[in-house]
């Protein structure tokens, strides 16, 4: 099954794919049923009135907690039960943990991650953060999502930031499915593989490429990347290993036999062209024109998201080159390695 999907891209082969899906319902229905959200917001439930306010109290706070990533103060506590208290005269105990979560999901210390300046550093100083800042730094770049119990109960206890505990924690946190996050978002915003949806080759000249191939493409980087993160393999590989993760449908693309089906597989490569990040078809495909490749753009990449040397701005006064038909030969990419040596004349001109 196919995680990655891309909207709004023009499907310029005539090939048969879903354009809309709509989804109507649930019709007649009694009240709002008790799905895992709910059961998760109400964990307790008051048997009379008399338990309505310790009960509203358990469930606002512990959301707050939560949300607003650190332990609660009395004033916080005392805010969010006159929400409840004005929901719960306007209607049900339900109602009034409606408005205390509107007011929570409302608040600045859930949207916004704040770090308050030192009070006793100068403007600009470098300072040390706080142990519940460090959890939320951890969390929002390993998970892209808040603290857990755990991580706020050692940030909580100041234990965060002993290097043996910050270890466990890391590692910890890795091993979860929700650091799937990190190849998703960090992975997908340094590399640009969000840009791939929006990268239409010539249909005349490769009129093979489809959604499919994109999305094989990307699912690729994405294996390839989690794979470095979760073995703990050494940065080098990032442009030098000899492996990569393939479906039927890319391995196709490049010539890799007896692969079936469309789930991705570990396959070893045969060939150095296809070896890391500069193999892959997605940066191939990223830094290329519609209608063939481009070692300056290619170059540009290289220099600015693995060697972190951007270009200087060219010369004043300087045209253009002028484009001609030489190498609109379709399928031919260049070969990753070659660009590199040229990468490192050229950077050794710049500099």
């Amino acid at each position: 099954m196919q995680k990655t999907t891309f909207q709004g891209v023009i499907d310029y082969t005539g090939l048969p794919h879903v354009e809309t899906l709509v989804l109507t319902g649930p019709y007649n229905a009694v009240g709002p049923g008790e799905t895992p959200s709910r059961q998760r917001t109400f964990t307790c439930r008051p048997a009379g009135p008399a338990e309505e306010i310790p009960c509203a109290r358990k469930i606002l706070s512990t959301l707050a907690r939560r949300a607003y990533r650190r332990p609660l103060t009395e004033n916080d506590s005392a805010t969010l039960m006159q929400f409840f208290e004005t929901g719960r005269r306007r209607g049900t105990f339900d109602a009034g943990i409606e408005l205390g979560l509107r007011f929570i999901l409302a608040s600045p210390r859930f949207v916004f991650r704040l770090e308050r300046d030192s009070p006793t550093d100068a403007p600009g100083a470098v300072y040390q953060i706080s142990d519940l800042e460090l959890a939320s730094r951890l969390s929002f770049f390993l998970w892209s999502s808040i603290p857990d119990d755990q991580l706020l109960q050692l940030a909580s206890q100041g234990k965060l930031r002993t290097p043996a505990v910050l270890d466990q924690q890391v590692r910890r946190m890795l091993a979860d499915p929700k650091a799937g996050a990190l190849v998703d978002n960090f992975a997908g915003q340094w590399l640009y593989l969000r840009n791939l949806r929006a990268f239409v080759p010539d249909p005349v000249e490769f009129p093979d490429f489809d959604d499919t191939l994109r999305s094989a493409m990307v699912r690729e980087v994405e294996l390839f990347f989690d794979s470095i993160m979760r073995e703990d393999r050494s940065v080098v590989d990032l442009m030098t290993a000899d492996y990569t993760f393939v479906n039927e449908r890319l391995a196709k693309h490049y010539g890799i036999p007896d692969i079936y089906g469309s789930h991705f597989r570990r396959v070893r490569l045969q060939h150095d062209e296809r070896r890391g990040l500069l193999g892959k078809g997605a940066i191939l495909a990223l830094t290329s024109y519609p209608t063939r490749t481009s070692p300056v753009i290619r170059g540009k990449w290289v220099l600015e998201n693995i060697i972190g040397t951007p270009p200087p701005p060219p010369p004043p006064n300087v045209p253009a080159l002028t484009d001609n038909a030489l190498g609109r030969h379709p399928g031919r990419c260049g070969r990753a390695w070659k660009s590199i040596a040229r990468i490192q004349r050229v950077r050794s001109v710049i500099a």
